[in-house]
C-alpha cells in the first residue's frame, strides 16, 4: 500500500531533502513507524508516545487527523498524508493596542 507523505521544510533533512516521500501503513502510527525504519529520526518529531505532538499538524487527505482517529486512523491506498509544523505568533503589544490604534506612529502625530 502505497501512501505519499508531503515533508514540511524543517523536517527535510531527515528525507534527504525530499518534499515527499512514499510510506506504507494501515494506521497514521504505523506509517510513522515505516517512515522511520528508512527515515531516521523523523517519527520523534512528530509523536511524543502515542500521541501527535502538540506542535505538529497531521492531515489525511485535507483532513486533521487529530479530528479523526489521531494516530489510530486508518489509511488506504493511494491516500495523501501531509505533515505541517503548527504556526504560532503575533506579539503581545498587538493584543493588548486599543483597537483602531495606528502602528508605528508617535503620539500627536497625524
Amino acid at each position: 500500500m502505497a501512501i505519499e507523505v508531503r515533508i514540511p521544510t524543517i523536517l527535510r533533512s531527515y528525507t534527504d531533502g525530499e518534499k515527499a516521500v512514499e510510506g506504507s501503513g494501515a494506521t497514521v502510527g504505523e506509517l510513522f513507524t515505516d517512515l522511520e525504519s528508512r527515515h531516521a529520526g523523523i517519527r520523534e518529531r512528530l509523536v511524543d508516545g502515542e500521541q501527535l505532538r502538540r506542535f505538529v499538524n497531521v492531515y489525511l487527505n485535507d483532513e486533521d487527523v487529530r479530528f479523526l482517529e489521531g494516530i489510530s486512523t486508518k489509511l488506504s491506498d493511494g491516500d495523501s498524508v501531509t505533515i505541517l509544523p503548527a504556526v504560532a505568533g503575533g506579539s503581545a503589544a498587538a493584543s493588548t493596542r486599543p483597537a483602531g490604534a495606528a502602528v508605528g506612529r508617535r503620539v500627536g502625530q497625524v
